[in-house]
């Protein structure tokens, strides 16, 4: 199995999982049952969920007002998409002049 295929299926698992996970979440909410923490949200959501999380709060209306755990989820996508940026200049060679500085 080549890296991208590997990492386009963990991608689909973590955001099929994260957005399983509010889907959960919000029912059990409604029941008064047992509740998924919002740490485990957040942490699936910053081990690359963050997209199937924004989904779901969007079509389950889930965590939308509720903060800090909205301003917590704004910033681990704020830091997903940074690393993203990052990681496209480095792979593309354009970090090598700051490089030669340090």
């Amino acid at each position: 199995m080549s890296t991208a295929t590997a990492l386009a299926l963990y991608a689909a698992y973590i955001n099929i999982l994260s957005f399983g996970l509010f889907w959960f979440d919000k029912r059990a909410a409604r029941a008064g049952r047992w509740r998924i923490s919002e740490q485990t949200l957040l942490t699936i959501a910053f081990l690359g969920g963050s997209p199937g999380a924004m989904a779901a709060r969007h079509v389950f209306r889930h965590k939308t007002r509720k903060e800090p755990f909205r301003t917590r989820l704004a910033f681990i996508i704020v830091l997903q998409v940074a690393a993203g940026v990052v990681g496209t200049l480095a792979l593309h060679g354009h970090l090598d002049v700051l490089a030669s500085v340090f």
